[in-house]
């Protein structure tokens, strides 16, 4: 397949700016946030719209508070964080402000994505803040976010902003070129320019972060792309340092890694499979877990074997197999103690009839459920 050009039909974009693109060494990189400001104003004025998902607010943080090295105790990430976000949003306020254009700040926690009214309500805010011209500037509300509950990386965060808004492109902005199939460091390599899909071989070829600075690594990317590719979205990882890297991007200049568009999930679907962190989980037999992936069947509580979580009716579930992997994510039908009450009798017996109802399951590749637990840091 013939890689296209990046914006071909894309009129609203996600970018997602990594907290290593914005640091140089200890010191904040200027020279790349202004370029990179220019070629979002650039593109706004081709009358795309754009949607930025930006980590640093940790980074940012850390030389205000005397700090080398990130913290590894959650409540210091979260003070440090409290700290940078203020840095961060006002460098993007000012730098906006000389383009005469308008940053808005959305800091968005795992339940605000958990919950679909509360999802349908960030997504209301921000098609509003776009027809009104305005540039949403996104973080994950690290101050508040626990580690049990936290959306994880931002590239994770991004993918998940794309369904948001409605986007037709996701570009991640990285301290790499792109996806390598071998080992970046090696003399002479290249970034695959096309990726048709990100399967088990693929990230199997990801390496972890290397910078120390954020909280992710080619994993999550992957992962983040999977999502949206799943969408029906054609996804980009690029380096955010390379010179006008947006502009040359809008220009049909093949730089970084394309990744194709999948067939689209409907996206209440998608919302159920990727929209933060589960409440809970039901594990099942082999015989529930082959009814829910090879025949499309509801999951009936005969075929659970165990609940953990304390969930209520309507909060979304992981599904794990006899293996122990996750298979299948869903609206719980009922709260977690009638689930545990019930477990493992016929629906003849009780009145609970249906665990998790077949419209409400969304089966996953293996790829998707691999970022599946606590969140891998701030950002």
């Amino acid at each position: 397949m013939i890689r296209k050009p990046a914006f071909e039909g894309a009129r609203r974009v996600v970018v997602k700016i990594g907290s290593a693109v914005l640091r140089d060494g200890a010191d904040f990189d200027r020279v790349t946030f202004t370029s990179l400001v220019r070629g979002l104003v650039a593109l706004q004025a081709e009358g795309v719209e754009v949607v930025v998902v930006c980590s640093g607010a940790v980074a940012l943080g850390m030389p205000r508070l005397g700090l080398t090295t990130r913290p590894d105790r959650i409540e210091r990430l979260q003070a440090t964080a409290a700290v940078g976000q203020g840095q961060l949003i006002r460098m993007w306020t000012d730098e906006l402000t000389f383009y005469q254009r308008v940053a808005a700040q959305v800091l968005l926690t795992h339940e605000d994505l958990r919950d679909r009214r509360r999802f349908l309500a960030a997504r209301h805010t921000l098609l509003t803040l776009l027809e009104l011209g305005a540039v949403p500037v996104i973080n994950e509300n690290d101050t508040v976010a626990i580690e049990e509950i936290k959306l994880g990386d931002n590239d994770l965060l991004a993918g998940q902003v794309a369904s948001l808004v409605d986007a037709q492109l996701l570009i991640i902005l990285s301290d790499v070129e792109g996806f390598y199939a071998g080992d970046p460091r090696a003399p002479g390599a290249q970034p695959e320019p096309f990726v048709g899909r990100v399967d088990d071989a693929v990230l199997a070829l990801a390496g972890p972060s290397t910078t120390g600075l954020g909280s992710g690594g080619m994993r999550t990317k992957l992962t983040a792309v999977a999502q949206v590719n799943r969408l029906g979205l054609p996804a980009i990882i690029a380096r955010g340092k390379a010179p006008h890297v947006l502009r040359r991007l809008y220009a049909g200049e093949a730089l970084g890694t394309w990744f194709a568009a999948d067939a689209p999930m409907p996206r209440r679907k998608h919302w159920i499979a990727y929209a933060g962190h589960p409440a809970g989980t039901l594990h099942v037999d082999a015989g529930a877990e082959a009814a829910v992936r090879a025949h499309g069947r509801s999951l009936l509580p005969i075929g659970i074997t165990s609940v953990e979580g304390d969930f209520a009716e309507g909060d979304p579930v992981r599904v794990i197999g006899p293996d122990g992997v996750e298979f299948a994510r869903g609206l719980a039908r009922h709260d977690a103690a009638t689930l545990r009450a019930v477990a493992g009798q016929r629906s003849a017996d009780h009145a609970a009839p249906e665990a998790v109802h077949r419209d409400d399951l969304v089966v996953l590749r293996p790829i998707e459920a691999v970022v599946s637990g606590r969140g891998a840091g701030l950002s």
